[in-house]
């Protein structure tokens, strides 16, 4: 039997019984997140999103043949 941890077996349960509530529906959980983020007054900051390089089609090659 693998070690089991309690507080993360806490977690789980919380979070299990919090997605019950909704159905386990992921919209309705995200929008009642988003709800209660609204309503806590706190500045909510957002991250733009990283570019991430693409290899051109010489790169891809070279790599091939190598």
């Amino acid at each position: 039997m693998p070690w089991e941890d309690p507080i993360v077996e806490a977690v789980r349960q919380v979070r299990d019984a919090y997605a019950k509530r909704f159905n386990y529906d992921l919209d309705v959980i995200y929008r009642d997140l988003k709800e209660k983020e609204r309503r806590s007054g706190r500045v909510v900051v957002s991250c733009p999103a990283k570019e991430v390089a693409v290899a051109g089609s010489n790169e891809v090659q070279a790599k091939e043949s190598a």
